[in-house]
This record gives structure tokens, sequence and C-alpha cells, in this order.
């Protein structure tokens, strides 16, 4: 619900430098879930200040008022979490351009006189410009509203006012470059990209220096230029500056120093041109004018912009240190020589140029090959394999539309926002604790005997548990690899950690639930048993893969990623579409455990210690996410398998392949990560590879899970993401043909490559005959027709 205030107040208006500015009357959001003194104090001063105000009782309704009248002052009420979270509420603004410019003011509740203050960086962190401690005085609301429109309000408008000078810059002809008073270069416009022939990108960060100094006159030039703009004094003159090509270009340069506050030198703003004989009779320049005297064209030298990364020589800043501190500049030239020195490019960049150095002395043919190898490498999309259209599969094409983007982003009505009781936030209380491990009933101890074995049945453990096999599975694994004695934690707490983990899982999801987890859990301990994967991961590596696949999609909500941000959730906005599920389960998994000493696996931890197993298990679960799948697979493939191939082939000994060197390829830490990684995505989807009537299990479960999805997008009117997917024509054989051809036989083939997993290959090749054929037979059911 929206309320709209008073119409009244006139424009203001102020002052930017030479710009005179028009500020229409300030608007302010109020977002109170309920009307009450606080709120009904906000909207009187509201009224007595002139501003126009509304209010909205949702976040929903108020980022959709906020994008359609971009208020200057947003009020949030942080007094009361039971309605909302006036974090999230923030933070939902925050990511909406329109916010860039806007203050955001959290109303918090007074702290009682025998506590301490809280901080406020948590506010901050969140996107709060300020905080006002509740006071129903309409007097103090007003002169809250009056602080911030005479501050911060004032200040944001002028900054939003700085965008009609730079865009003026941006379109202006003349080259224009702004720098610091270190001449470190912070803005270079179009006419001086296209003049100097550098991208910006190349030039920002970098300082301005000049040629080699065996040039003679460059040094006194520079000394001229420096003497005259540190005393404030702008200075004109021509030389010539080195462009990016190599060749040499005459200017005309007007270098300005801009005055900040204290008097002090803040910038300098260089305007440059093209010199030519044409210009000789028009730029006469006085001795003021120049301000150090005539220059001869001999003494002309030039500047130019060097990155340091590139291959130096002796160089000085034109900044004042030149001439005043012979000592400071010898220490500046050498570490400007060390830096120049390092080799930091990245490899793709070092391969770029060693193709465009090929490309010089090659005939005509071999150079547009190179050209259009220089055209792929520059794209941002190395892994990712392009289909040749959409109706050469369609099976194919809606898998990979569905998994491996975030949707089309849209603004519509339609809204799918997780409310807070959606996440099973139950307390300890409320959740039956596990009994130990040795208390375990027989019925379930007995199935668990068959946990190490690939064939294990997880759907019998889900019925004999009632749903609750995560629980179960993980403690008896937990304990296998000593799990609990890593952490320095007790069984007690694992066990009330797993009920906590589980909980959170969404029994009523066909497919993405506890089992699910269970099942992954499974697949990762059957992987870190193999000889070649053990020997490749410490114990810390072990317990981050056994903690991310029980926690991978806790909370998920049985719908894709790019359901979520074509819905527009609280999700999608939270995470800037980009990951959404995967970044929610990793954060609620630390935010569940740490909340509670009676389910805290990591409180005994060494602080350092925890900080490297909670980031390699955000980075296993992060993987999951089938947006970078091909790049995983390709790096698996190309920094582990194809190097320990080399040397199993070139090597003359007789002792087996698990030589020294392959063990040095496989322990080096980056490829311990690509492991790690490859480990949690095969245990993800290893469906196609369990025992035929477990497979058959699977892809039901995920199809069902699919089909709500098609059902709900069209009942919602949002883009149906995978439109094979529905319930009435769907081949589920034809969708299971296509994701083990597009994304399971190859990274399976390179996991087997390295780990050894004949057992799972042979269960791969039946269970993709038994698709095949009934795909040969018409049959679009998980099952065979019975016979007649």
């Amino acid at each position: 619900m929206l309320l709209q205030g008073s119409e009244m107040v006139s424009a203001a208006e102020e002052r930017l430098g030479p710009m005179r500015l028009t500020q229409e009357p300030i608007q302010v959001l109020l977002v109170f879930a309920k009307e009450d003194s606080q709120s009904d104090a906000f909207w009187w001063a509201c009224e007595r200040a002139g501003f126009r105000c509304n209010i909205a009782r949702t976040p929903e309704s108020a980022v959709e008022c906020f994008l359609d009248k971009h208020h200057e002052i947003v009020i949030i009420d942080g007094r009361h979490s039971r309605y909302f979270e006036a974090d999230a509420v923030c933070r939902m603004i925050r990511v909406t351009k329109p916010s860039e410019h806007t203050v955001i003011l959290a109303v918090m509740p007074q702290t009682p006189s025998d506590q301490e203050e809280p901080s406020v960086l948590p506010l901050l962190s969140a996107g709060f410009s300020r905080r006002y401690l509740e006071n129903s005085s309409v007097s103090a609301c007003y002169n809250e509203l009056i602080q911030l429109e005479h501050g911060e309000v004032r200040a944001q408008f002028k900054l939003r006012a700085c965008n009609s000078v730079f865009t003026a810059l941006e379109q202006c002809q003349e080259a224009v470059e702004i720098s610091s008073e270190d001449h470190v270069i912070q803005y270079v416009n179009p006419a001086f990209e296209k003049m100097m022939g550098y991208h910006r990108g190349e030039l920002i960060g970098k300082e301005l220096t000049e040629l080699p100094k065996s040039d003679k006159n460059s040094a006194d030039l520079l000394d001229t230029i420096n003497t005259c703009i540190k005393k404030g004094k702008e200075w004109q003159g021509i030389y010539f500056s080195r462009r990016k090509s190599g060749d040499s270009i005459q200017q005309y340069v007007r270098i300005t120093p801009v005055i900040g506050q204290g008097g002090k030198i803040r910038h300098f703003v260089s305007i440059k041109r093209p010199y030519t004989d044409n210009h000789r009779q028009v730029h006469k320049l006085s001795k003021e004018e120049k301000c150090c005297g005539e220059h001869s064209q001999s003494e002309c030298n030039s500047l130019r912009h060097k990155d340091r990364r590139k291959e130096s020589v002796d160089v000085r800043s034109i900044s004042s240190h030149s001439s005043d501190a012979p000592s400071l500049q010898n220490r500046r030239y050498s570490s400007m020589a060390r830096i120049h020195s390092m080799t930091i490019e990245a490899p793709i960049t070092k391969v770029i140029n060693i193709i465009n150095a090929a490309q010089e002395s090659s005939p005509v043919t071999v150079a547009e090959a190179l050209d259009r190898v220089l055209e792929i490498l520059r794209t941002t999309e190395l892994y990712s394999p392009q289909l040749a259209s959409k109706e050469d599969d369609p099976h194919t094409n809606d898998l990979v539309g569905g998994l491996m983007s975030d949707g089309l982003r849209r603004l519509s009505g339609n809204e799918y926002v997780f409310s807070k009781s959606a996440l099973h936030n139950m307390s300890q209380s409320q959740l039956a604790v596990p009994v130990p491990l040795n208390d375990i009933p027989s019925s379930i101890a007995e199935l668990l005997n068959e946990e190490e074995c690939w064939e294990f049945n997880i759907l019998e453990l889900e019925a004999a548990t009632h749903k609750r096999p995560l629980s179960y599975l993980g403690l008896k694994i937990f304990s296998a690899f000593g799990v609990c004695e890593f952490l320095n934690c007790t069984e007690a707490t694992m066990r009330s950690w797993l009920q906590v983990i589980e909980a959170n899982y969404h029994a009523s999801n066909s497919y993405h639930n506890s089992t699910h987890a269970a099942d992954v859990l499974h697949a990762t301990a059957y992987f870190l048993r193999k000889d070649r994967v053990k020997g490749s991961l410490d114990q810390l590596d072990e317990v981050a893969a056994l903690l991310a696949a029980t926690v991978h999609d806790v909370d998920h909500p049985g719908r894709t990623n790019s359901f979520l941000c074509n819905a527009g959730s609280e999700l999608a906005i939270l995470y800037n579409d980009t990951a959404v599920l995967e970044s929610h389960h990793a954060a609620l998994a630390f935010q569940l455990t740490v909340r509670d000493s009676k389910c805290n696996i990591f409180k005994n931890m060494e602080r350092n210690q925890f900080r490297t197993l909670r980031q390699a298990i955000i980075d296993m679960v992060l993987a999951t996410e089938m947006t970078r799948h091909f790049e995983h697979v390709n790096k698996f493939v190309n920094s582990i398998n194809k190097p320990m191939s080399a040397i199993e082939e070139n090597s003359s000994s007789s002792e087996g392949s698990d030589c020294e060197g392959q063990a040095s390829i496989r322990n080096s830490p980056e490829n311990r990560l690509l492991i790690k990684r490859m480990l949690i995505k095969c245990a993800d989807v290893a469906n196609p590879c369990r025992p035929l009537e477990l497979c058959i299990e699977w892809a039901g479960r995920i199809s069902e899970e699919y089909f709500a999805q098609t059902d709900e997008e069209k009942r919602q009117g949002l883009p149906v993401v995978m439109p094979v997917f529905d319930r009435n024509t769907c081949s589920i054989p034809k969708s299971q043909i296509s994701f083990i051809d597009y994304f399971i036989t190859d990274m399976f083939d390179a996991w087997d490559a390295f780990a050894s997993l004949p057992g799972l290959m042979e269960n791969l090749a039946e269970n993709y005959k038994y698709w095949k054929n009934l795909d040969e037979m018409k049959c679009k059911s998980l099952r065979p027709p019975p016979s007649q």
C-alpha cells in the first residue's frame, strides 16, 4: 500500500562551480510495516519541511515505489524484525541503479542506558547512510530531515549534476586528461583515446612519464612545466607525445591545476589537440599565458603514458619531486625499474602478444587465421560451447538455456518472493536431536553398513528414516572420515548440526531435498576413498568436500536460477542475478551453523584454519553452479589429465603410472582446487551413473520438479525457461539422452581417467542404452509400456 503526501513547495537553486542547478522538491519514502507514532512523526515532518512523501508497507512495494519515484531520502523502520528485515530492504534498494545518489536512513530503537551502544558498521555495510534513534517528536524528525537536506542530499544532488559535466567531456572533440596531484591518470575522454591510440583501461591508474632522458632537452622542459604548475599556475605550450603505435604526434597542450580544500592542488587537467602549421598563426601565446616563457619546437620534447607492465627505459615523473629531491628521485627510479622488470601479465595476455608478434612475419592466409584465433581468445565465454541452432536438438537447447544461464531479467508485477517463513529457521528446541551412532535402530544401521558401495540404495534409507537420510548417513560418513576429530567438536554437536541442515532442505521438493543431499554426500565419500583422489587431497580438503556436499543445496526452492531471476525473487536481487542459489546455499549454511552454539561445529577451530576451510567449502558449493560447467571440466582436463597422460606415455619406469611427476601435478594448490571442484560436480550429477533403478527414479524426480516449474511459469506469466519440460508433451528419455550427451559423458570420462571408476562408466553406458531404447520405441515415459 502506498500513501501520497503533500505536493507543495517550490524548486530550490544550487550552484556547482559555474553551473546553476535547480532542485525539485525533495521526495521521501517511508518504509514502515505498521502505522505508529514514529511513522506519523516523519510524515508530519515531511509536511512541515515541504517534502513530498510516500509510505510503503512491504519491501516489495517499497522497491516498486522507489523505482517509480527515485526518492532522494528513504527512511526504513529497523526497530522490529517480525515484519521485515531492514538490512534486506536496504540491500534490495541499493542494488537498483537509481539508488546510487539516495540517502537511506535506518530508524533504530533506543539503547537501554545499561547497555553498550551497538556499532553502526553493520548498518553501513548493508547500505544505510545514517542512523536515527527512535524519537517520535515531530521536531526531532524535522531537524533530522533538514540536516539530511543540507548535508548528504545536497551533496548527492551535486554529484548527480556532475554526470552532465562528464557527458560534456565524453562528447568533447579535444583530448582531455585528468590526473591526481601525483600525476596518476584518473580520467581520459574518448577523444584522448582516439588521438593517442590507447584504451582508457590502459591509462587509468598509471603515471605520466617522459621519454628516455637521453633526449637532452626533455628534463629542462619538464622542470619548467613542474615549476609552473606546482605554483598553481596554468601552463600552455607545444610538445611531442608518443602514441601507442610508436609514432609521435605534435600537440598544443594546456595544463591547468585544480585547487582544492586548503588551497592544495588536487588535480591537473590537460587539454590537448594536434598542432599543425595552421595553428602557428592562431595560437600566439603571451608570456603570461605560457607562464614560463616561449619554447622553440626543438625544446618541446615528448611526454607519454608508460604502462608499468611494459619494458622500461629510465623514466622520470613530471611531478615536482624531480627538481626538489634528487635522492628520493633516485630511489624512485630504482623502484620503477624493478616494477618494469616484473612479468605480471595474465597468461592469456602473453598468448595474445605472442600471436600478435607472429602475425607480423606470417603469410596473409596465416595472418587471417591468427586474426580469427585472437577473436576467439578475446571473448569472455572461452569455455561455453556454441550450439548450432535451436532446431537441432530442443531438449539439449532447453537444458543448456535452463541450467547454464541466469535468465532474462524481467521487471514485471509477477514477483516470486521467499518469505522468512519459507526458511526453516527452527530453534534447537523444535528439533529432535538424532540418536548417537551407536544407538541407531538396527534396520537403519543395516542399510548404513553398505554405504561404502556405489550400489548403496539411498532411497531405501530415505524410507527407513522417514525422509531424514542426511542426518543418519552424515553421522556414519563423518565418523568414518574423522570429521569431528578434525573440527574438534563433539558427536552431539555434529548430530545437532546435521539435524539443523536437514531441516532446512525442503521435503516438498521432488528432487532437491535432503535425500539428494545425502546421495551427493555418499558419492563424495565414495570418490574420496579412491586412491588417486585420496593421495591428492589432505584432511582439510576431505572435510571441506564432505561438508560442502552436505550443505550444497540447503533451502533449495525447487526452482532454477533462471526462474528466480525472471521472477525478481529476493534472492536474485540480493545476489545480483549471479549464482543466486549457490551463493544462498553457502551463505545460509554458515548462518545456520554459527547462530547457535549447540550446532556450531566450527566453534573450537583455530581462526586461520577455519577461514581456509570456509573458503574451500564456499568454492566447492559455488562450483555446482552450471554456468561455469565447461570451464571447470576443461581446466581439469588441460591442467591435470593431459599432463599426467603425457608423463605416463613418456615414462620409462615400469612402476606404474602414479610416479613422482604425476604426484607433483596432482598436489599443487591450484590443481587440488580443480580436483575438489570436479569431485563435487560429479557427485552432484552422478544419477546417470547409478544402478538403473536408481537412475530411473532420480530421472523421474528431476523431471517432476522441472514440470512444476514450467507449470508455475505459465501460471505467473513468466518466460518459460525450459519449454520441453511440459508434463503433457515432454519425452523424459530424450531429456536424459541430451543431459548425458551434453553434460555427463565428457565430464565422467575425464573423472574416470583420473579416479578410475569402471563400475560407474559401465552403469552410464547401460543407462544410456536404456534411454535410447525407450526413445526408439517412441516412449516418452520413464518405463516401457507393459507388454500386451
